[in-house]
């Protein structure tokens, strides 16, 4: 088994802090080729940036200027426990964290802004999934408050992928060292026949 202290999905293309300890266990023949993966070069794009399609979807005037101040990676999405009650982004300190960044956090919309809006807008499921690093094309069932919680408790899929990449090649690597040994074992048994 390998630990590594931990990932951050923002290392990988998410625009969101999100640093998640890992562990990966495969048996020690396979362990000996895994490598953890490494970080995208390119940094992650901020918040404004990642949403302004989103946000200007049902033209909101004001999106462009909200994007612009949007120039940071988003907080830790958390929320929709059921402990907790409906949809938010959070508890008061990452209300406040989302707060700066020029989002409400403290409940998700149905839609994004309409003509006219004013203040801080608040996210869709839509937009909390792209941040999370879903395609857009990723479907998430029930209403809003099921469909956030598949979100919010979800692993980034761009980060699950870099690791799961990375354990497919160590087992390809250990099988291709180890199919020599099977097929000498193969040979013993048939000259022993």
């Amino acid at each position: 088994m390998c630990i590594r202290d931990r990932l951050n999905a923002c290392d990988f293309g998410v625009p969101q802090l999100r640093p998640r300890v890992l562990f990966v266990a495969l048996p020690t023949r396979a362990m000996e080729f895994f490598e953890w993966p490494t970080p995208n070069l390119h940094p992650a794009p901020n918040v404004g940036d990642a949403l302004l399609d989103l946000m200007a979807a049902n033209g909101w005037e004001g999106a462009e200027d909200w994007a612009a101040k949007c120039d940071d990676i988003a907080p830790t999405l958390v929320g929709g426990s059921k402990k907790h009650g409906g949809p938010d982004l959070g508890p008061t300190r990452a209300k406040r964290a989302w707060e700066l960044l020029g989002v409400n956090g403290k409940s998700l919309a149905e839609e994004a802004p309409m003509p006219g809006f004013e203040g801080l807008p608040r996210l869709t499921v839509r937009m909390a999934a792209r941040l999370q690093g879903f395609p857009d094309t990723w479907q998430f069932h029930g209403r809003k408050t099921t469909a956030y919680r598949q979100v919010a408790n979800a692993f980034p899929p761009p980060v699950a992928q870099a690791v799961a990449t990375q354990i497919r090649k160590a087992i390809e690597a250990s099988s291709a060292v180890a199919l020599p040994k099977r097929q000498r074992a193969t040979s013993k048994r048939l000259a022993a026949a």
